[in-house]
């Protein structure tokens, strides 16, 4: 009977249990209505929604001095029915006192809301009276008027990033002594802090960079052609240094506007800034952070502070009354607020949690910590989150290239890659990889200089303190290199001083505004201008030049030794001003000891940064260093600009001159705005440099897409003139001229009448009448004599071997000229690759199936001897004549120095004629023959 009993028993309890659970799981949503803001009255208002303004993260606003330990605070604002409300949970263990809570809402820096509250009569029982190891619970709802809320701007419920923040203080009645105060941000739900999104997509853009940039630097097999692609793909260098710059901007210790620290939240993934709690949680004591990030307040883990106002036995521990039962219930009330529960109408997932210690109070974005205090890092463990996430990149690097190497290696292995463009790379992976992280060390110098000078002005404990120095004095040392990479270069020559003058002409910015530009007057022969500006002034001045002891000895970007040593500072720059990169490194410690170390003077580092910012523009303006046009339009023009732009209006935050919280969000919009504009236009040149370097690994392809085939065209051209290795245009013009010269011209002809069309030979005592002259030979008329017999200056197909030509003579050369053009064609072809092997000789076999000829070196001496210039101009005459038209090879300068063709229109590629002679006498010659001929 009871074995019958005991299995009902437990069927009857799990349907009471399943039947609950839809029970809970469908509870009603529970409705209130009211007037709105507007005179609108609304009649089913859930009591769950989100409110118009609500609060965030909390924290102790005494400074860690509140007598109350509380686990959470929250103010709302519902503009729908006109009220407000607030609740706090926590613990004190202030033994009995009669409590006074004053609540405020600050908006704009203006207070727009405050009431006090007598918790006896809004009847919280939890705090009337307060007793120690009781939990406080204190709910209370203010109906208001529009009155009430009058000054809180109507934007405010719209703007992002408002800026505002709630406060509760509590006052002990015996004594009037505020013993508590919690302050809570204010927001309305929107905001320009969107890592999760913007972080990605910038992520995602980087990325396809990263990889745009390695694989030009690692396709190719002479190193000086695989230097100049990989300058014309866009820098990494310019990519992170424009967002971090973006982030570092709010480094300023000034009072910066809620929207601006939320915009720059997007951007600190690329200065290491970001971490999981745990990982806080881990560094925080070794960087001095102490404290209980479940709860705010001092109640229970400091002595009381009663300022000498507060009498013991209001504050005094109640130490004889601590037994289990009562520690329980403290354990219990300093817990944390229950997790949103779904299923109660009543509970809302909106409030916010307390501040991990070590960060400033909510609402408070001034300087670099309040910063931080947006993407959840306390200021003490800024720089040691920098460094393990520096180091974990600088073994992704390591691990990519060692990656890259396998895969490249199996693809040879399986014949996915048909061309050697990848063999160097694969030769020399271990070059490649001391490159990559090289260059990664040169990347990260101005975000590790900055967070050890700011680890420095925070006077912090001494282990992170002590590794910061380690860290600075290495970078410092990573800074002598690039110094001995440039002399290394520069130590083979001296330097001597000579006079120049420095003319201040008329210029023009961004080739439209007019401006006054500097100009060397020894730079005007090299420039050959055909128009000098105007002159406003000139000064004389002496400067120093450096002159080679080895005149014969490779240009910088041609030195293939140095390339691979120090290609990884030098490549992307021009090939005058290959040692930029000396200048770049001075320039960035320079705006790091700003940044980073000028914390304590806000108005030294504010002013003092504006002006170098200035100053440098005005430099790297003057320099143009870049050999990459894009590289160029954003570290010149695009960053520097913004740069001064932020900086310059940054000005305006300087707590001295205390401007309104209203203006300083508007400055700050411009300031977002600019670097919105800023980040855009990065994206948009990753963009075309993907497409960019789409080409330059197709450069050794013939089939490439027609529509972008002059696109690659004028690319190629445009890459070979920035970095000094196509043939000016001049010389290629007085090279055509010179060949012109050993081809014949025929200037006029004079043409004589005589029953017999051909003349004779020399010597006959024949009587020749003369022939009407043209009109363009009667200058020459006394000259007919010899011209009749200059026979040695017709080409070689058109050449009389002897004197007189019979009708039959003319029908066999007729014929000969119609017999086609694949004779003339293989002497041709057979030419050309004549002088292309005679050319590059002592290059390497090519990279793929076609002739990979833009990797030969172009050369600016032109090595052919008279009799090739004769043999090539001579296969160009003959295949114009016949040949039909052909698409150029548009590879390089290098695969059409060997082919000298012309396309010919299309009338004659479908007429097959054969050619006519050209003669001064309007083809009556030919009239002549043909009657003369028959019988």
């Amino acid at each position: 009977m009871f074995a019958t009993q005991r299995p009902l028993a437990a069927l009857s309890c799990l349907l009471s249990v399943l039947s609950a659970i839809p029970t809970v799981g469908a509870q009603d949503k529970v409705y209130i209505n009211g007037t709105g803001d507007n005179g609108v009255f609304h009649e089913r208002l859930d009591v769950s929604r989100t409110p118009s303004l609500y609060t965030g993260d909390f924290d102790d606003c005494l400074n860690d001095g509140s007598l109350f330990n509380v686990t959470g605070f929250d103010t709302a604002y519902y503009s729908d029915n006109l009220t407000v409300s607030f609740h706090v949970y926590g613990s004190t263990n202030i033994r009995q006192e009669s409590v006074m809570m004053h609540l405020s809402i600050e908006v704009y820096g203006e207070e727009r809301f405050n009431k006090t509250y007598d918790p006896c009569a809004e009847n919280v029982t939890s705090l009337c009276p307060l007793k120690a190891g009781q939990p406080i619970e204190a709910y209370i709802t203010t109906s208001i008027s529009a009155n009430d809320i009058a000054g809180i701007p109507s934007i405010a419920l719209n703007i992002p990033d408002l800026e505002g923040y709630s406060r509760i203080r509590i006052f002990a009645n015996s004594t009037q002594t505020e013993i508590g105060c919690f302050q809570a941000t204010m927001s309305n739900g929107r905001t320009f802090s969107q890592p999760e999104i913007v972080g990605s997509i910038l992520g995602a853009f980087t990325v396809f960079a990263v990889l745009a940039s390695f694989a030009t630097a690692i396709y190719g097999v002479q190193i000086p052609h695989i230097r100049m692609h990989y300058a014309h793909s866009f820098s990494i260098l310019i990519i992170f240094e424009t967002f971090q710059t973006i982030f570092f901007s709010g480094a300023l210790s000034v009072n910066w506007p809620a929207l601006l620290p939320a915009w720059w939240s997007n951007f600190a993934w690329t200065a290491g800034m970001f971490a999981s709690l745990d990982m806080i949680d881990a560094i925080s004591p070794f960087a001095g952070v102490s404290g209980n990030a479940s709860q705010v307040g001092s109640a229970g883990s400091v002595p009381i502070n009663n300022g000498g106002g507060l009498a013991q036995q209001i504050f005094g521990r109640s130490l004889g009354r601590r037994s289990v039962p009562q520690l329980e219930s403290v354990v219990h009330s300093l817990t944390r607020r229950h997790d949103f529960n779904s299923s109660n109408p009543y509970d809302y997932d909106w409030a916010g949690e307390p501040r991990n210690p070590g960060m400033p109070l909510p609402g408070d974005y001034s300087g670099f910590p309040g910063v931080l205090s947006v993407v959840g890092i306390p200021r003490n463990d800024a720089f040691i989150i920098g460094l393990i996430w520096f180091l974990i990149v600088l073994a992704a690097v390591a691990l990519f290239v060692a990656t890259a190497k396998l895969v490249l290696e199996l693809c040879h292995k399986f014949k996915l890659i048909k061309s050697d463009g990848f063999d160097f790379f694969r030769s020399h992976w271990v070059g490649y990889m001391a490159a990559g992280l090289l260059r990664t060390l040169f990347i990260a110098f101005f975000v590790m200089m900055t967070l050890a000078m700011f680890q420095f002005s925070i006077n912090g404990p001494p282990g992170p303190t002590a590794i910061a120095a380690v860290i600075f004095v290495m970078f410092l040392g990573f800074a002598g290199l690039t110094a001995y990479a440039c002399s290394s270069r520069l130590r083979e020559g001296k330097y001597e001083v000579v006079s120049d003058t420095l003319r201040f002409e008329q210029g023009l910015v961004l080739k439209k505004i007019p401006f006054v530009a500097t100009t060397l007057a020894s730079s005007i022969g090299e420039e050959e201008q055909t128009h000098k500006p105007r002159l406003f002034a000139s000064l004389p001045i002496r400067r120093i030049r450096f002159v080679d002891k080895n005149p014969e000895r490779p240009k910088v970007h041609q030195d293939e030794p140095y390339i691979k040593r120090y290609g990884w500072l030098s490549a992307r720059y021009r090939l005058s001003r290959w040692w930029f990169f000396t200048v770049y490194i001075a320039y960035q410690f320079v705006r790091a000891c700003f940044i980073g170390g000028g914390r304590a003077s806000p108005l030294a580092q504010v002013y003092g940064l504006f002006v170098f910012e200035i100053v440098a523009l005005v430099i790297i303006i003057k320099l143009k260093p870049f050999e990459g046009s894009r590289n160029t339009t954003a570290a010149i023009w695009l960053l520097s600009i913004s740069k001064i732009i932020t900086t310059g209006l940054s000005i305006a935050f300087l707590r001295t001159l205390d401007l309104s919280r209203v203006a300083a969000t508007a400055i700050g919009m411009i300031i977002l705005v600019v670097q919105c504009f800023l980040a855009a236009a990065i994206l948009v040149l990753i963009v075309l440099g993907m497409i960019s370097t789409w080409m330059s690994l197709s450069r050794n392809r013939e089939d490439f897409p027609d529509k972008i085939d002059d696109l690659r065209v004028r690319y190629f051209e445009h890459m070979e003139d920035r970095a000094g290795t196509s043939k000016p245009k001049e010389d290629e013009v007085d090279e055509l001229a010179e060949l012109s010269k050993s081809i014949f011209s025929v200037s006029n002809v004079r043409r004589n009448t005589q029953s017999n069309a051909f003349p004779m030979v020399e010597g006959s005592n024949s009587q020749i009448p003369s022939h009407p002259a043209h009109p363009l030979n009667r200058r020459r008329a006394n000259s007919g004599g010899s011209s009749r017999h200059s026979v040695n200056s017709l080409p070689r197909s058109g050449r009389t071997h002897r004197a007189s030509w019979s009708a039959k003579d003319f029908a066999e050369w007729d014929a000969d000229m119609n017999r086609g053009d694949t004779s003339r064609m293989s002497r041709m072809r057979t030419s050309s690759l004549r002088m292309q092997a005679s050319r590059y000789s002592g290059s390497r076999p090519p990279m793929t199936p076609t002739r990979e000829s833009a990797e030969f070196p172009r050369t600016s001496v032109n090595t052919m001897s008279p009799e090739d210039k004769e043999a090539i101009v001579q296969d160009k005459i003959e295949e114009n004549a016949a040949t039909p038209k052909r698409r150029k090879r548009t590879v390089s300068w290098a695969d059409q120095s060997s082919i000298c063709e012309e396309p010919i229109t299309e009338a004659q590629k479908l007429d097959d004629k054969p050619l006519e002679k050209i003669d001064s006498t309007g083809g009556r010659e030919e009239e002549e023959v043909k009657s003369k001929s028959e019988p």
